[in-house]
């Protein structure tokens, strides 16, 4: 049997939605495998049966699964980084126990991937008819009565972005070419994200954003809960990937998620020290990227124990993305800030090495 890299969510986390399923007596929307509440439980967790899938304000999820308990649809918002799609799949698997129908955008995407195409050998060979059209996800999504994913909406050119609107206005999909449409059933609902930092490359219309209710997803907002995100996510993919495991190395975590807090924030955690925030967003996906990196190599070409020169490389190629501007303000940190730090040396010979 053939093991999945990644597993969907509904897959992966199973037993807890039978779980809460089973013990979940509380008024449930139409076409909704759980209760608001306990979707709610499912992302945050009950520090018990419950793993937390999402660590931040419970408002903001409150306000995300109370908006699709509505008819109006979901757009999560903010810089990369902060979660949108994970937490958007696994709103979808909490709420239809199904989190693959899926629109990804791209500045490629065509109109065909929010509505419908056709399989031209069947059109040419029979006309147009219900077995020569492809269904979109969107459009089984209506069908079903499921939630869709829209990742990168504002990547979408803005043609395609509209051919939402009459969705999520009338909940109506209409095939002129058959003279029918598709109308949503119940529990249909759209979950979409975009990116703070990609507004500019197709803005949202006014008519668009109107049928969205907007929950915006900041960045975690102290250290420790940073470092939380970025251990859990790791032991997460470590036991995924089946990497051989090591000592908890929070003191590398804690570097690299200080690191990465300071350069974003343009001071130093103390207040005392500007420093230059590069181009990059230096998110906490990122620093999962980079301590999960550092693990394989401790594993594999190490002793076992994650040490500062296991991740150096890689927060050197998450800073460093403009060679030139940002190697100036990555040196810059590093001879101001980290080499001043006595407990870091070895850190800092360890990135001075790897630049």
């Amino acid at each position: 049997m053939t093991t999945v890299l990644r597993p969907h969510a509904e897959d992966q986390y199973a037993e807890e939605l039978e779980i809460l399923s089973k013990d979940d007596d509380r008024t449930r929307p139409p076409g909704w495998k759980l209760s608001p509440w306990a979707v709610t439980a499912y992302i945050l967790g009950d520090g018990e049966r419950i793993t937390p899938k999402y660590i931040g304000p419970r408002r903001i999820v409150e306000v995300a699964v109370a908006t699709l308990a509505t008819d109006r649809a979901l757009l999560l918002l903010g810089v990369p980084g902060t979660a949108k799609t994970w937490l958007s799949e696994h709103l979808a698997a909490a709420i239809s126990g199904d989190s693959t129908l899926l629109v990804q955008g791209t500045a490629g995407t065509a109109e065909e991937a929010v509505r419908y195409g056709w399989n031209y050998a069947r059109l040419l060979a029979e006309g147009p008819s219900r077995q020569a059209l492809t269904p979109s996800p969107v459009m089984r999504a209506m069908a079903e009565g499921r939630i869709a994913r829209v990742e990168e909406l504002t990547r979408m050119p803005s043609d395609v972005q509209d051919a939402l609107i009459t969705v999520l206005s009338e909940k109506t999909l209409p095939i002129p070419e058959l003279n029918e449409e598709v109308q949503a059933a119940r529990g249909f609902n759209v979950i979409a994200t975009a990116n703070d930092r990609d507004r500019g490359v197709n803005e949202l219309s006014s008519a668009l954003r109107r049928r969205f209710n907007t929950v915006v997803l900041p960045v975690p907002a102290t250290a420790e809960e940073e470092m939380d995100i970025v251990s859990r996510r790791v032991e997460q993919l470590g036991r995924s990937l089946e990497l051989p495991e090591i000592p908890t190395a929070l003191e590398e975590i804690r570097r690299v998620v200080t690191v990465f807090r300071e350069l974003r924030a343009g001071v130093t955690e103390d207040g005392r020290t500007k420093v230059k925030s590069p181009s990059g967003t230096l998110s906490t996906a990122e620093a999962i990227s980079v301590i999960t990196s550092g693990v394989a190599l401790a594993a594999h070409f190490g002793d076992g124990v994650l040490r500062p020169s296991d991740v150096a490389a890689g927060i050197v190629g998450a800073v460093v993305q403009d060679p030139v501007s940002d190697r100036v303000v990555w040196r810059e940190y590093l001879e101001t800030v980290v080499r001043e730090r006595r407990d870091w040396r070895d850190f800092y010979r360890a990135c001075r090495d790897a630049d």
